[in-house]
């Protein structure tokens, strides 16, 4: 849990250092204020409002507690043993087998699961997926996404402003100061992929430690290596189902990444490869045996 929580320090770092970059580059401090001003009011709005949002997008209903009331029990002995408070919690009327927190802070936290994932787990497996999303909440994990998309938004704006400034402004200074056409093409493409990557890095990162943390309050790291291989054999058949169930832009979110991806295709993943997951969570139950 030290090393996931130090690797985010190190890319929000690395992320914040591109950030200089380009702004010392291009934009000055002026550039950089406004980028982040603007970046941050945006970034703000889905910090904020990201519950209602997504609930909304999934067409969420309150979980019947009538109907489910064991799961309300999972979740009350779970925030119970992670001292948080209880979570809002939703169902989602969808065969992709998956879940989700959401939520500015513990205080405003909501744990959505889907019909798909009620028919393929079995009490013990959907304990485990619980007890990774309500880490999610307790590592606040939406401001640390926030606080990354900021940046790498605000890097992003500073791209399109180089670009701009060297059509529509004055090429000689950019000349002048050793910037041609070719490196300010060259800058303004591969800084702000640099900062995508790492603000992929970083929600991976989480992952990893919502998979620790998670196995630590629930004390079975197997049911959660057990629930994240059926939902990982799941994704193929949801998308055969079901192809455009999932908004590609809530997709890090998901306990699974909810698209197929392999080989170089990882580094855009929002989560990390299923397989070094699993392998993770078994070495950390072998570790927990007496």
């Amino acid at each position: 849990m030290i090393y996931s929580q130090f690797k985010t320090f190190v890319l929000l770092a690395a992320l914040t250092g591109a950030l200089l970059f380009m702004g010392g580059m291009f934009g000055g401090s002026n550039g950089i204020k406004y980028a982040l001003i603007f970046a941050f009011i945006l970034n703000g709005i889905s910090y904020f409002f990201s519950d209602k949002i997504v609930l909304s997008m999934y067409g969420a209903q309150p979980l019947s507690r009538e109907k489910y009331d064991w799961i309300y029990q999972i979740v009350e002995e779970l925030c119970h043993e992670a001292r948080l408070p209880m979570p809002k919690l939703w169902f989602v009327n969808n065969p992709m087998a998956n879940a989700f927190a959401t939520g500015r802070n513990p205080s405003h936290a909501s744990v959505a699961i889907t019909a798909g994932i009620l028919e393929i787990l079995d009490q013990r497996e959907l304990r485990g997926v619980l007890a990774h999303e309500i880490s999610h909440i307790k590592n606040r994990d939406i401001l640390v996404g926030s606080i990354a998309a900021t940046i790498a938004m605000a890097i992003g704006y500073l791209a399109d402003l180089a670009r701009w400034s060297f059509f529509w402004g004055d090429r000689r200074n950019n000349r002048q100061s050793g910037v041609g056409i070719f490196g300010v093409i060259l800058i303004s493409i591969l800084v702000p992929l640099a900062a995508t990557l790492i603000q992929l890095a970083i929600t991976r990162s989480r992952e990893y430690l919502a998979d620790e943390s998670g196995a630590k309050h629930s004390q079975d790291p197997l049911a959660l290596a057990d629930a994240l291989e059926k939902l990982h054999h799941a994704v193929p058949k949801n998308q055969k189902q079901e192809p455009s169930t999932v908004q590609a832009a809530t997709a890090s979110l998901f306990i699974v990444y909810p698209f197929s991806t392999k080989g170089l295709f990882n580094l855009f993943s929002t989560h990390p490869p299923m397989e070094k997951r699993i392998a993770r969570l078994h070495a950390m139950a072998e570790k927990m045996m007496p």
